[in-house]
């Protein structure tokens, strides 16, 4: 589902999903629309703009993640929003995209958060990782606290896929930079979720930030992709 208060937009992302493979666009509606939309449609994944006239983004996602079963909510937005990202993560975001996202990288993205993970643009990650790290962020999608026991032993290779990941990084991408496949990818990053304590990407992010894993300037590489 789209949630957009131009028409334009919405009908043109729209048609955009609508050529994805095993995507199905439901609906698109302005945002003072988007809680009711939601329980008739009952879609897996909603994007929604950030910035809308009428009801603005964040007020939306609590809208949405109040909803029994919430959706999965990926916000849409442009690279000089930072000031809302924390509060968007904090509110049960599970990703932001650019609004330039080419449609390769929009359908990995989709997907993604219909198989319940969290997307990131690489240009956003580090802002996210900035943001969410220091804010002590508590509710949904919330960072659990450190634990008291020492900063996990990784391998090599595993520390690697973390900066990437931590940069936004998709395993696709992760997998070109490493020469490795994206099934070997999606195992590594599996078993960093386990060590870590973490349910998804962008907690991962955090953590390894925080205990130090990964440099402050991670890895440079192609963007996020199929």
């Amino acid at each position: 589902m789209v949630v957009d208060d131009e028409n334009l937009v919405r009908e043109g992302l729209r048609r955009i999903l609508g050529t994805f493979e095993g995507v199905d666009p439901v609906a698109g509606c302005s945002g003072a629309a988007a809680a009711d939309q939601a329980l008739l449609h009952r879609p897996d994944v909603v994007l929604l703009d950030l910035r809308m006239p009428d009801r603005d983004g964040l007020t939306v996602l609590a809208d949405l993640r109040a909803l029994p079963a919430p959706p999965a909510v990926a916000l849409l937005t442009t690279f000089d929003a930072e000031e809302h990202l924390s509060a968007a993560l904090r509110g049960g975001a599970a990703g932001f995209l650019l609004k330039d996202t080419p449609p390769a990288q929009l359908e990995y993205a989709i997907k993604e958060l219909a198989r319940g993970n969290s997307v990131l643009a690489p240009r956003l990650a580090r802002t996210v990782v900035r943001h969410y790290a220091g804010a002590g962020a508590r509710g949904p999608g919330a960072v659990p606290p450190l634990p008291d026991s020492p900063a996990p032993e990784l391998t090599a290779r595993e520390r690697d896929v973390l900066a990437l990941l931590a940069d936004g990084h998709s395993n696709a991408a992760i997998g070109r930079r490493l020469f490795i496949g994206t099934t070997t990818v999606k195992d590594h990053v599996s078993a960093l979720l386990v060590k870590l304590g973490v349910s998804n990407r962008v907690q991962a992010a955090v953590h390894a930030h925080r205990l130090g894993l990964v440099p402050a300037d991670p890895l440079a590489g192609d963007s996020a992709g199929r």
